[in-house]
């Protein structure tokens, strides 16, 4: 049977259910700071993208200025509630221990924050080594630029034609399918809503999974589609 070289997963609303405590966190400074929003339309609308990323595309479109100091207060706040409150998602550490082949992180999230969140939920084994933060790439873009995938896959040695992402938003489908690699998208985590895995599948995402536990069926079959095609 087949196998790809390398299998990517995000971190955030794929392997910890970790995007609604962020959301609730970041909405709430925004509609303090003057822009009315829900954790639910933040989660919909922005996911996948840095909190300063996030406030400049609301700047853009409402025209209200953000004070830069609402970034390191949102880091801080969330940083709080993750360590209290995340949790791994239902099946993530089987469907990751499932992978023969080359695994690791990819997250726009820092490193460090990705790093208490592993070992909070006893993922951490899996990944020595192989947590990649967009923030730590030579560039620094965060996706939907490609560059932490690409950065990912030429350390590890991987071919990006054969690698798969596995992921929960618009923004980091965009960035991998720019970095030629293939998507399985994700709709398992609590800040999921109706219409998402349309969404990802017309973002790109070859296929959508809800629960961990048909992963590997899912991506044995997708790699041998790759062999035959």
């Amino acid at each position: 049977m087949p196998q790809p070289d390398l299998v990517i997963f995000d971190f955030d609303g794929v392997l910890v259910d970790s995007e609604i405590i962020a959301a609730r966190v970041e909405a709430e400074l925004i509609t303090q700071a003057g822009y009315e929003i829900t954790a639910e339309e933040l989660s919909q609308i922005y996911a996948g993208l840095t909190f300063k990323d996030i406030l400049l595309r609301i700047e853009e479109v409402a025209a209200i200025p953000f004070k830069v100091s609402l970034i390191d207060q949102a880091e801080e706040l969330v940083d709080k509630r993750l360590r209290a409150d995340v949790r791994m998602i239902e099946g993530a550490r089987d469907a990751v221990a499932s992978v023969t082949t080359q695994r690791c992180i990819c997250s726009n999230s820092r490193t460090d924050r990705i790093g208490f969140m592993s070992e909070k939920t006893g993922l951490a084994p899996l990944f020595t080594g192989r947590i990649f933060s967009s923030l730590d790439t030579p560039s620094g873009k965060p996706k939907p630029a490609p560059d932490v995938f690409l950065h990912a896959a030429g350390k590890l040695g991987a071919d990006p034609a054969r690698t798969f992402v596995v992921e929960d938003s618009v923004h980091g489908i965009a960035g991998a399918i720019s970095a030629g690699m293939r998507v399985i998208g994700f709709t398992g985590a609590s800040h999921s809503y109706p219409g998402h895995a349309d969404i990802l599948t017309e973002a790109g995402a070859e296929t959508v999974i809800r629960r961990w536990a048909d992963f590997p069926t899912v991506i044995a079959a997708l790699s041998e589609w790759s062999a035959d095609a």
